[in-house]
């Protein structure tokens, strides 16, 4: 029997975790390529070849699919931070671009699709609260590896406030080249060194 007589092999079939992997990087894609406003959980099934129930399934709304993606990104900046921190010195200036560096490059690695998608996850009170958790969850990380760098003085939850929206609007203007990447990571590593040389200097006045 001829290859071309031979019974075709079935298709072999996606676990959960790997298909809901190609959703979300048929998702980034569709983003990348179009923008946020073109994701919807149809026009997803349509491009990765599967049916709308698989898509329903997985995610269950558009707004449960935003909230996948940014998890998506959470936990990849997540584990280079991590990475990043266990590997550096515990001095001031190496944690504070360590810092800067790895939120940066995230951003950076998805290009222009995470503003898209952090603009939508404010669009309705149950997306605002997930990015709200996720945004407690990496100014506490940031806390507490700063905090023994402060000379005694406390990082303020304000003071994490400010950082984290410098971060966010450097990290966008160096995605639409607004800015360059180095002036991006510049000027938030300055940001994270003033916001820590501030909580010493409270702490020596005893303000």
């Amino acid at each position: 029997m001829t290859e071309a007589d031979s019974p075709a092999q079935p298709r072999r079939r996606l676990s959960r975790e790997d298909r809901n992997r190609q959703l979300l990087d048929v998702a980034w894609q569709i983003i990348r390529t179009e923008g946020t406003d073109a994701l919807t959980l149809g026009y997803l099934a349509d491009k990765a070849g599967v049916t709308k129930p698989v898509v329903y399934d997985h995610f269950t709304t558009r707004s449960g699919l935003l909230a996948a993606l940014y998890r998506d990104f959470d936990t990849r900046q997540t584990a280079v931070m991590d990475a990043a921190i266990d590997q550096c010195p515990p001095t001031l200036i190496d944690t504070a671009t360590v810092i800067a560096t790895a939120y940066v490059d995230c951003v950076l690695l998805q290009g222009n699709e995470i503003p898209g998608v952090i603009a939508a996850l404010g669009s309705t009170p149950e997306l605002e609260k997930i990015k709200r958790d996720y945004e407690a969850i990496f100014l506490e990380k940031c806390r507490s590896v700063l905090q023994p760098l402060a000379a005694g003085g406390e990082i303020t939850q304000a003071g994490l406030r400010a950082m984290l929206g410098a971060a966010e609007a450097l990290s966008n203007a160096a995605a639409s080249a607004e800015i360059s990447a180095g002036q991006a990571k510049d000027e938030l590593f300055a940001t994270i060194i003033a916001m820590v040389e501030r909580a010493a200097a409270r702490a020596t006045s005893g303000t």
